[in-house]
């Protein structure tokens, strides 16, 4: 979902020296944690319907594991093919990215159980699951290795992007296989996708996409690997009229969601939007580049990672406040809810996550056998 950058001048590169200016690819992000969102938060709203988009919410996750094989392939993939690459700079760059603020979210679920249980309110019992503290402390809490979910249960896809920044290797290796096949390598990569997808449900009688601290690894392998090949359309050279491609790709996107379409097909379209988006130059592409837009796009992992702490605190509290007793809330209070967690994303980005990130940073930069490459980086897209 980030990509490792360096400054030079006013623009972002890469590692390698590619331009990583993707902006409507960082604004990108925001608008699928806020689908997430609005899914996990839409059974608190006082209606008696849910619309197709909503209900496909989850797969917002999806969007994120396609951008991330994206993302590190546009970044690191030259590097890992010319054998350049160093792993062990590449998962420090990751822990330091995404470890900080999961830690952090894990305490604020436990401190938030533990001070409504002082106030005397009941807690869910799976949210303070011991026994799967360990698997979640390590992330690998989406590999099997947790008996239950609990804390902050979202993190399952950080774990499964563990998953993959791990094996990311072999992604790359793939992939620098395929750099002159690139319609090879998507066509194998929607194979990949859509035969995973009809063929667990078989198995493991649930589908693929709802899978989370069981299977949650295996989860992402499609959609990061389709990303990965997607990169390599994208490395021949940008699409052309991408503007108009990526308004087609986000119109067929939320038409194939409303209508509750089968979710490989939701997912292929997300592909080519980003792909779209990535062609497409930041003057053209309006509030999607914007800084705002940008800015917004940089919060994004606070954004998803605060949705539980902040959905058990403002729920309960907007509950008490207005006598739901069934937490079913008035439209305008559900909105000043939803309103309000890009805010505390924002105050969880700049206490938490930016600061820490910086400080592992510098920490890696002062460890022996430092590559070239991660000592200039600065910051992530």
């Amino acid at each position: 979902m980030d990509a490792q950058e360096v400054r030079t001048g006013d623009h972002l590169r890469s590692a390698d020296g590619a331009p990583t200016d993707l902006r409507s690819l960082t604004s990108l992000r925001f608008l699928a944690a806020m689908w997430v969102a609005v899914y996990a938060l839409w059974d608190h709203l006082a209606v008696g319907f849910r619309p197709g988009l909503v209900a496909k919410g989850y797969l917002g996750v999806e969007l994120f594991f396609v951008l991330s094989g994206f993302i590190l392939c546009h970044v690191y993939l030259a590097a890992a093919g010319e054998k350049r690459f160093s792993y062990r700079d590449f998962l420090w760059a990751r822990v330091a990215r995404v470890y900080p603020l999961h830690v952090a979210t894990l305490i604020g679920v436990g401190a938030l159980a533990f001070g409504a249980m002082a106030a005397g309110m009941a807690v869910d019992e799976g949210i303070l699951g011991w026994s799967s503290l360990p698997a979640n402390l390590t992330m690998t809490h989406a590999w099997g290795l947790a008996p239950e979910s609990a804390w902050n249960h979202r993190s399952w896809s950080i774990s499964a992007e563990w998953f993959a920044y791990l094996l990311f290797p072999a992604f790359a290796f793939v992939a620098w296989k395929l750099k002159e096949r690139p319609v090879t390598a998507t066509l194998g990569g929607l194979a990949l996708l859509f035969g995973l997808y009809l063929v667990f449900p078989r198995l493991a009688g649930f589908q693929l996409t709802e899978a989370t601290i069981a299977w949650g690894a295996l989860r992402i392998v499609p959609c990061f690997a389709l990303g990965c090949a997607l990169y390599l359309v994208f490395r021949r050279g940008p699409l052309p009229r991408p503007a108009l491609i990526s308004a087609i790709a986000a119109v067929l996107m939320v038409a194939a969601a409303w209508m509750q379409m089968w979710d490989g097909v939701i997912v292929a379209l997300a592909g080519l939007l980003i792909l779209g988006l990535a062609s497409l130059p930041n003057a053209r592409a309006g509030l999607m580049s914007s800084r705002l837009g940008v800015y917004l796009g940089e919060i994004s992992y606070s954004v998803y990672m605060v949705l539980v702490p902040w959905q058990l605190l403002s729920v309960n509290l907007a509950a008490k406040l207005t006598g739901a007793a069934d937490k079913q809330l008035h439209v305008f209070v559900w909105l000043a809810i939803l309103a309000g967690l890009p805010v505390v994303a924002a105050v969880s980005y700049h206490l938490v996550e930016f600061p820490a990130r910086r400080a592992l940073r510098r920490l890696g930069e002062r460890m022996p056998r430092r590559s070239k490459a991660l000592r200039a980086a600065q910051t992530s897209l």
